[in-house]
């Protein structure tokens, strides 16, 4: 994958594989805290939208597409914990020129997500 964004760097992300398909992991520290005990929320978008493009990124396997984010939406279901939170993202529409990508994030169990979003992504594939 290319250089990380410095966000993904502050959040300290890491990517393992996962049953199916990449698994981001964000731990819990400092520079994630929202209110005390609690994630911010726009670590948890970030974890969200940064599960979205390695899953996409992998899906194409082509580094020269320029994926732009058109639109995000999150819905955020409960509050994150003081613990290590998980994401992954389902590719739901791969086309020519637009992909639509769902992601969750979860703490304990990945049937009960702290948060999802949508993503609509334009692929920008040079010349085509």
């Amino acid at each position: 994958m290319r250089n990380l964004p410095p966000y993904v760097q502050l959040l300290k992300l890491r990517i393992e594989d996962g049953d199916h398909g990449p698994l981001v992991v964000m731990p819990f520290h400092d520079d994630v805290v929202g209110r005390p005990g609690y994630l911010h929320g726009g670590a948890i978008a970030g974890l969200l939208e940064f599960a979205a493009f390695t899953a996409l990124g992998r899906e194409l396997g082509d580094e020269g597409v320029v994926m732009k984010p058109i639109t995000v939406t999150v819905d955020y279901m409960r509050g994150g914990t003081a613990r290590e939170t998980f994401a992954a993202a389902i590719i739901e529409r791969l086309g020519a020129r637009i992909a639509n990508v769902e992601a969750f994030a979860w703490q304990k169990e990945r049937s009960r997500p702290i948060a999802s979003a949508r993503l609509n992504f334009l692929l920008d594939r040079g010349d085509q």
